[in-house]
Protein backbone atom coordinates (compact mmCIF):
# COMPACT_ATOMS: atom_id res chain seq x y z
CA UNK A 1 0.00 0.00 0.00
CA UNK A 2 1.45 3.32 -0.99
CA UNK A 3 1.66 5.53 2.58
CA UNK A 4 3.99 8.19 1.26
CA UNK A 5 5.24 9.55 -1.87
CA UNK A 6 9.23 10.32 -2.51
CA UNK A 7 10.51 13.53 -3.07
CA UNK A 8 11.21 12.34 -6.62
CA UNK A 9 7.93 11.32 -7.34
CA UNK A 10 6.11 14.56 -5.46
CA UNK A 11 8.21 16.76 -8.58
CA UNK A 12 6.72 14.08 -10.74
CA UNK A 13 3.34 14.98 -9.78
CA UNK A 14 4.19 18.92 -9.77
CA UNK A 15 5.86 18.67 -13.16
CA UNK A 16 3.35 16.90 -14.63
CA UNK A 17 0.25 18.72 -13.14
CA UNK A 18 1.98 22.02 -14.29
CA UNK A 19 2.61 21.30 -17.90
CA UNK A 20 -0.78 20.04 -18.07
CA UNK A 21 -2.25 23.18 -16.70
CA UNK A 22 -0.45 25.15 -19.18
CA UNK A 23 -1.41 22.42 -22.32
CA UNK A 24 -4.33 20.89 -21.18
CA UNK A 25 -6.68 23.59 -19.74
CA UNK A 26 -10.59 23.75 -20.38
CA UNK A 27 -10.18 25.41 -23.78
CA UNK A 28 -7.92 23.19 -25.09
CA UNK A 29 -9.94 20.07 -23.96
CA UNK A 30 -12.87 21.19 -25.61
CA UNK A 31 -11.03 22.34 -28.60
CA UNK A 32 -9.49 18.77 -28.93
CA UNK A 33 -12.59 16.97 -28.16
CA UNK A 34 -14.41 18.50 -31.41
CA UNK A 35 -11.78 16.99 -33.38
CA UNK A 36 -11.67 13.53 -34.93
CA UNK A 37 -8.53 13.45 -34.36
CA UNK A 38 -9.26 13.66 -30.52
CA UNK A 39 -5.45 14.96 -29.61
CA UNK A 40 -2.41 17.79 -29.85
CA UNK A 41 0.50 15.81 -32.03
CA UNK A 42 2.80 18.58 -30.45
CA UNK A 43 1.77 17.99 -26.94
CA UNK A 44 2.02 14.09 -27.24
CA UNK A 45 5.55 14.54 -28.61
CA UNK A 46 6.35 17.08 -25.84
CA UNK A 47 4.80 14.29 -23.01
CA UNK A 48 7.79 12.10 -24.57
CA UNK A 49 10.56 13.83 -25.63
CA UNK A 50 10.59 16.19 -22.90
CA UNK A 51 8.96 14.55 -20.19
CA UNK A 52 9.02 11.13 -20.52
CA UNK A 53 5.74 9.90 -19.82
CA UNK A 54 5.04 7.20 -22.47
CA UNK A 55 7.84 5.28 -21.21
CA UNK A 56 7.74 5.79 -18.05
CA UNK A 57 6.95 2.32 -16.90
CA UNK A 58 8.58 0.74 -19.66
CA UNK A 59 12.28 -0.97 -19.16
CA UNK A 60 15.01 0.91 -20.22
CA UNK A 61 16.27 -2.13 -22.27
CA UNK A 62 12.99 -1.29 -24.69
CA UNK A 63 13.74 2.78 -24.68
CA UNK A 64 11.80 3.61 -21.27
CA UNK A 65 12.06 5.47 -18.28
CA UNK A 66 12.99 1.90 -16.81
CA UNK A 67 9.86 3.50 -13.31
CA UNK A 68 7.11 1.30 -11.84
CA UNK A 69 3.54 1.29 -11.52
CA UNK A 70 3.79 4.17 -8.55
CA UNK A 71 5.12 6.38 -11.18
CA UNK A 72 3.10 5.65 -13.70
CA UNK A 73 -0.21 6.34 -11.27
CA UNK A 74 0.81 9.52 -10.62
CA UNK A 75 1.01 10.21 -14.42
CA UNK A 76 -2.41 8.90 -14.40
CA UNK A 77 -4.38 10.52 -11.70
CA UNK A 78 -2.96 14.22 -13.22
CA UNK A 79 -3.72 13.11 -16.93
CA UNK A 80 -7.57 12.13 -15.24
CA UNK A 81 -7.54 15.12 -13.16
CA UNK A 82 -7.10 17.66 -16.74
CA UNK A 83 -9.19 15.49 -18.73
CA UNK A 84 -5.85 14.98 -20.71
CA UNK A 85 -7.21 14.35 -24.36
CA UNK A 86 -4.58 12.08 -25.46
CA UNK A 87 -3.71 8.47 -26.65
CA UNK A 88 -1.87 7.89 -23.15
CA UNK A 89 -4.32 4.76 -21.73
CA UNK A 90 -4.49 2.98 -24.69
CA UNK A 91 -0.61 3.62 -25.92
CA UNK A 92 1.38 3.79 -22.74
CA UNK A 93 -1.15 1.05 -20.59
CA UNK A 94 -3.02 -0.84 -22.56
CA UNK A 95 -0.42 -1.91 -25.94
CA UNK A 96 2.52 -1.44 -23.89
CA UNK A 97 1.78 -3.65 -21.25
CA UNK A 98 0.28 -6.50 -23.54
CA UNK A 99 3.60 -6.64 -24.95
CA UNK A 100 5.26 -6.86 -21.94
CA UNK A 101 2.63 -9.13 -20.71
CA UNK A 102 3.30 -11.60 -23.64
CA UNK A 103 7.08 -12.22 -23.30
CA UNK A 104 7.85 -11.91 -26.44
CA UNK A 105 11.35 -10.43 -26.80
CA UNK A 106 10.98 -9.49 -30.79
CA UNK A 107 7.79 -7.48 -30.51
CA UNK A 108 9.05 -5.90 -27.38
CA UNK A 109 12.45 -5.04 -29.14
CA UNK A 110 10.27 -3.96 -32.49
CA UNK A 111 7.07 -1.95 -30.72
CA UNK A 112 8.54 -0.56 -27.35
CA UNK A 113 10.72 1.91 -28.13
CA UNK A 114 8.51 3.76 -30.60
CA UNK A 115 5.49 3.56 -28.03
CA UNK A 116 8.13 4.94 -25.14
CA UNK A 117 9.32 8.01 -27.41
CA UNK A 118 5.84 8.85 -28.84
CA UNK A 119 6.63 7.73 -32.63
CA UNK A 120 4.39 4.92 -32.36
CA UNK A 121 0.59 5.45 -31.31
CA UNK A 122 -0.04 1.52 -30.27
CA UNK A 123 -3.84 0.23 -28.47
CA UNK A 124 -5.56 -2.91 -27.55
CA UNK A 125 -8.39 -4.05 -30.26
CA UNK A 126 -9.78 -6.20 -26.41
CA UNK A 127 -12.98 -7.45 -26.71
CA UNK A 128 -16.06 -5.98 -24.70
CA UNK A 129 -16.46 -7.76 -21.37
CA UNK A 130 -18.84 -10.50 -22.15
CA UNK A 131 -18.40 -10.83 -25.71
CA UNK A 132 -16.76 -13.44 -27.31
CA UNK A 133 -13.48 -12.90 -29.72
CA UNK A 134 -15.00 -11.43 -32.94
CA UNK A 135 -11.73 -12.26 -34.88
CA UNK A 136 -10.65 -15.14 -36.69
CA UNK A 137 -6.96 -15.84 -37.87
CA UNK A 138 -5.69 -18.11 -40.77
CA UNK A 139 -2.65 -19.21 -42.14
CA UNK A 140 -1.84 -18.15 -45.60
CA UNK A 141 1.38 -18.76 -47.06
CA UNK A 142 3.08 -19.00 -44.35
CA UNK A 143 1.99 -15.85 -42.52
CA UNK A 144 -1.51 -14.70 -40.63
CA UNK A 145 -4.50 -13.28 -41.93
CA UNK A 146 -7.31 -11.92 -39.70
CA UNK A 147 -10.85 -11.47 -40.86
CA UNK A 148 -13.87 -9.95 -38.12
CA UNK A 149 -14.33 -6.97 -36.20
CA UNK A 150 -13.93 -5.50 -33.02
CA UNK A 151 -16.19 -2.65 -31.82
CA UNK A 152 -15.34 0.28 -29.22
CA UNK A 153 -11.73 0.43 -29.92
CA UNK A 154 -9.67 3.26 -27.43
CA UNK A 155 -8.33 5.47 -30.18
CA UNK A 156 -8.08 2.89 -33.00
CA UNK A 157 -8.49 5.51 -35.50
CA UNK A 158 -4.72 6.97 -34.91
CA UNK A 159 -3.22 3.77 -33.97
CA UNK A 160 0.34 3.29 -35.58
CA UNK A 161 0.08 -0.62 -34.65
CA UNK A 162 -3.14 -2.55 -33.13
CA UNK A 163 -2.53 -5.29 -30.92
CA UNK A 164 -5.37 -8.14 -31.84
CA UNK A 165 -6.63 -11.07 -30.07
CA UNK A 166 -7.59 -13.80 -32.06
CA UNK A 167 -9.16 -16.87 -32.97
CA UNK A 168 -6.95 -19.88 -33.87
CA UNK A 169 -6.69 -23.78 -34.06
CA UNK A 170 -4.40 -23.27 -31.05
CA UNK A 171 -6.73 -21.58 -29.56
CA UNK A 172 -6.89 -17.71 -29.01
CA UNK A 173 -3.49 -15.92 -29.87
CA UNK A 174 -2.57 -12.54 -29.94
CA UNK A 175 -1.65 -10.16 -33.75
CA UNK A 176 -0.32 -7.29 -34.20
CA UNK A 177 -1.84 -5.27 -37.17
CA UNK A 178 0.41 -2.13 -38.52
CA UNK A 179 -2.30 0.90 -39.88
CA UNK A 180 -2.03 0.99 -43.87
CA UNK A 181 -2.65 -2.31 -43.58
CA UNK A 182 -4.52 -3.99 -46.55
CA UNK A 183 -7.90 -4.40 -45.30
CA UNK A 184 -7.77 -3.00 -41.97
CA UNK A 185 -10.84 -0.10 -41.44
CA UNK A 186 -11.11 1.99 -38.15
CA UNK A 187 -14.55 3.76 -37.94
CA UNK A 188 -14.88 6.25 -35.36
CA UNK A 189 -17.83 6.35 -33.24
CA UNK A 190 -20.03 8.90 -31.70
CA UNK A 191 -20.13 8.56 -28.05
CA UNK A 192 -21.22 10.48 -24.98
CA UNK A 193 -17.42 11.41 -23.72
CA UNK A 194 -16.26 13.23 -26.15
CA UNK A 195 -12.60 13.26 -24.51
CA UNK A 196 -12.04 9.88 -24.92
CA UNK A 197 -11.79 8.48 -28.58
CA UNK A 198 -13.60 5.44 -29.54
CA UNK A 199 -13.17 3.20 -33.09
CA UNK A 200 -14.72 0.32 -34.72
CA UNK A 201 -12.28 -1.88 -36.17
CA UNK A 202 -12.64 -3.96 -39.20
CA UNK A 203 -10.42 -6.75 -40.63
CA UNK A 204 -10.75 -8.05 -43.99
CA UNK A 205 -8.14 -10.52 -45.07
CA UNK A 206 -5.64 -8.61 -43.39
CA UNK A 207 -1.88 -9.57 -42.71
CA UNK A 208 -0.48 -9.69 -38.95
CA UNK A 209 2.56 -10.68 -37.03
CA UNK A 210 1.46 -13.78 -34.28
CA UNK A 211 2.78 -11.96 -30.81
CA UNK A 212 3.90 -14.60 -27.81
CA UNK A 213 3.13 -18.06 -27.80
CA UNK A 214 0.90 -19.56 -30.08
CA UNK A 215 -2.99 -19.74 -28.38
CA UNK A 216 -1.99 -18.25 -25.52
CA UNK A 217 -3.43 -14.96 -25.95
CA UNK A 218 -5.85 -15.51 -22.54
CA UNK A 219 -3.55 -15.21 -19.94
CA UNK A 220 -2.23 -12.13 -21.10
CA UNK A 221 -5.36 -10.43 -22.00
CA UNK A 222 -6.49 -11.53 -18.28
CA UNK A 223 -3.55 -9.92 -16.90
CA UNK A 224 -3.67 -6.94 -18.87
CA UNK A 225 -7.56 -6.22 -18.23
CA UNK A 226 -5.99 -6.50 -14.23
CA UNK A 227 -3.32 -3.61 -14.87
CA UNK A 228 -5.81 -1.58 -17.19
CA UNK A 229 -8.02 -1.48 -14.57
CA UNK A 230 -5.60 -0.39 -11.89
CA UNK A 231 -4.34 2.03 -14.28
CA UNK A 232 -8.07 3.53 -15.13
CA UNK A 233 -8.96 3.81 -11.45
CA UNK A 234 -5.75 5.95 -10.90
CA UNK A 235 -7.12 8.12 -13.97
CA UNK A 236 -11.13 8.20 -12.24
CA UNK A 237 -9.45 8.96 -8.70
CA UNK A 238 -7.88 12.21 -10.20
CA UNK A 239 -11.01 13.24 -12.08
CA UNK A 240 -13.22 12.76 -9.22
CA UNK A 241 -10.41 14.99 -7.25
CA UNK A 242 -10.72 17.65 -10.06
CA UNK A 243 -14.78 17.68 -9.61
CA UNK A 244 -14.86 17.98 -5.54
CA UNK A 245 -12.24 20.43 -5.90
CA UNK A 246 -14.07 22.47 -8.50
CA UNK A 247 -17.50 22.21 -6.64
CA UNK A 248 -15.90 23.31 -3.33
CA UNK A 249 -14.33 26.60 -4.66
CA UNK A 250 -17.78 27.13 -6.49
CA UNK A 251 -19.39 26.69 -2.81
CA UNK A 252 -17.09 29.33 -1.70
CA UNK A 253 -17.31 32.42 -3.90
CA UNK A 254 -21.72 31.86 -4.53
CA UNK A 255 -23.09 34.30 -1.94
CA UNK A 256 -26.99 33.30 -1.15
CA UNK A 257 -28.93 35.21 1.12
CA UNK A 258 -25.83 37.25 2.27
CA UNK A 259 -23.49 34.30 2.69
CA UNK A 260 -21.40 31.47 1.13
CA UNK A 261 -23.39 28.75 -0.06
CA UNK A 262 -20.70 26.57 1.45
CA UNK A 263 -21.72 27.32 4.96
CA UNK A 264 -25.10 25.94 4.55
CA UNK A 265 -25.40 22.48 6.47
CA UNK A 266 -26.86 20.81 3.84
CA UNK A 267 -24.09 21.83 1.70
CA UNK A 268 -21.54 20.80 4.12
CA UNK A 269 -22.86 17.41 4.29
CA UNK A 270 -22.84 16.81 0.71
CA UNK A 271 -19.03 18.12 0.37
CA UNK A 272 -18.22 15.88 3.21
CA UNK A 273 -19.35 12.77 1.98
CA UNK A 274 -17.86 13.46 -1.56
CA UNK A 275 -14.41 13.74 0.57
CA UNK A 276 -15.17 10.41 1.92
CA UNK A 277 -15.98 8.70 -1.80
CA UNK A 278 -12.65 10.27 -2.96
CA UNK A 279 -10.29 9.60 -0.20
CA UNK A 280 -11.04 6.21 -0.44
CA UNK A 281 -11.26 5.64 -3.86
CA UNK A 282 -7.97 7.01 -3.46
CA UNK A 283 -7.20 4.61 -0.71
CA UNK A 284 -8.42 1.76 -2.92
CA UNK A 285 -6.44 2.83 -6.39
CA UNK A 286 -3.00 3.09 -4.25
CA UNK A 287 -3.41 -0.02 -3.34
CA UNK A 288 -4.21 -1.39 -6.92
CA UNK A 289 -0.94 0.38 -7.56
CA UNK A 290 1.02 -1.22 -4.92
CA UNK A 291 -0.55 -4.86 -5.74
CA UNK A 292 0.22 -3.89 -9.79
CA UNK A 293 3.90 -2.70 -8.77
CA UNK A 294 5.13 -6.23 -6.92
CA UNK A 295 3.11 -8.02 -9.35
CA UNK A 296 2.08 -10.54 -6.79
CA UNK A 297 -0.89 -13.22 -5.64
CA UNK A 298 -2.81 -9.38 -4.64
CA UNK A 299 -3.42 -7.98 -8.09
CA UNK A 300 -5.97 -10.24 -8.81
CA UNK A 301 -8.19 -8.97 -6.74
CA UNK A 302 -6.58 -5.68 -5.54
CA UNK A 303 -7.39 -4.47 -9.17
CA UNK A 304 -11.34 -5.54 -9.83
CA UNK A 305 -12.07 -3.67 -5.92
CA UNK A 306 -10.31 -0.98 -7.24
CA UNK A 307 -12.13 -0.96 -10.64
CA UNK A 308 -15.56 -0.70 -8.90
CA UNK A 309 -15.29 1.45 -6.24
CA UNK A 310 -13.12 4.21 -8.13
CA UNK A 311 -15.76 4.26 -11.08
CA UNK A 312 -18.68 4.88 -8.88
CA UNK A 313 -16.69 7.22 -6.53
CA UNK A 314 -16.61 9.50 -9.63
CA UNK A 315 -19.54 8.97 -10.88
CA UNK A 316 -20.89 10.27 -7.31
CA UNK A 317 -18.30 13.31 -7.11
CA UNK A 318 -19.02 14.30 -10.42
CA UNK A 319 -22.84 14.45 -9.90
CA UNK A 320 -22.26 16.12 -6.97
CA UNK A 321 -20.27 18.84 -8.66
CA UNK A 322 -23.31 19.72 -10.58
CA UNK A 323 -25.83 19.30 -7.63
CA UNK A 324 -23.30 21.86 -6.36
CA UNK A 325 -23.12 24.23 -8.95
CA UNK A 326 -27.03 24.53 -8.88
CA UNK A 327 -29.02 24.96 -12.26
CA UNK A 328 -26.31 26.19 -13.93
CA UNK A 329 -24.49 22.78 -13.43
CA UNK A 330 -25.71 21.14 -15.82
CA UNK A 331 -25.00 23.71 -18.83
CA UNK A 332 -22.69 22.95 -21.58
CA UNK A 333 -20.67 26.25 -20.57
CA UNK A 334 -19.40 24.96 -17.34
CA UNK A 335 -16.58 21.75 -17.64
CA UNK A 336 -18.47 19.73 -14.55
CA UNK A 337 -20.36 17.81 -17.67
CA UNK A 338 -17.33 16.78 -19.12
CA UNK A 339 -16.50 15.25 -15.63
CA UNK A 340 -19.69 13.23 -15.65
CA UNK A 341 -19.85 12.58 -19.06
CA UNK A 342 -16.01 11.02 -18.73
CA UNK A 343 -16.89 9.45 -15.36
CA UNK A 344 -19.81 7.55 -16.80
CA UNK A 345 -17.98 6.25 -20.01
CA UNK A 346 -15.20 5.22 -17.64
CA UNK A 347 -17.39 3.26 -15.82
CA UNK A 348 -18.01 1.18 -18.73
CA UNK A 349 -15.10 1.23 -20.80
CA UNK A 350 -13.13 -2.00 -18.76
CA UNK A 351 -16.61 -3.19 -17.88
CA UNK A 352 -19.23 -2.40 -15.24
CA UNK A 353 -18.54 -2.15 -11.33
CA UNK A 354 -20.78 -5.44 -11.02
CA UNK A 355 -18.62 -6.93 -13.86
CA UNK A 356 -15.29 -6.15 -11.96
CA UNK A 357 -17.23 -7.45 -8.27
CA UNK A 358 -17.88 -10.67 -10.02
CA UNK A 359 -14.67 -11.10 -11.12
CA UNK A 360 -13.53 -10.47 -7.25
CA UNK A 361 -16.44 -13.10 -6.51
CA UNK A 362 -15.09 -15.58 -8.66
CA UNK A 363 -11.47 -15.37 -8.01
CA UNK A 364 -12.14 -15.89 -4.17
CA UNK A 365 -14.52 -18.42 -4.86
CA UNK A 366 -17.79 -17.36 -3.45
Amino acid sequence: MIREFTEEQDELRRTVRRFLSDRSGEMEVRRLMETERGYDPEVWQTMAAQLGLQGIAIPEEYGGQGSGWTELGIVLEETGRALLCAPFLSSAVLAAHTLLACGDTDAMRRHLPGIADGSVIATLAFPRPGRNIGVRAERVDGGWRLTGSVPLVTDAHVADLLLVPARTGDGPGLFAVEAGTAGLGTVLRPTLDLTRKLADVELADTAAAEVGEPGGALPVLDHVLDLAAVALAAEQVGGAQAALDMGVEYMKVRVQFGRPIGSFQALKHMAADALVEVETARSAAYCALSAAAADGDELPIAAPLAAAYCADAFVTTAHQNIQFHGGMGFTWELPAHLYYKRARSSQLLLGDPESHRARVAERLGV
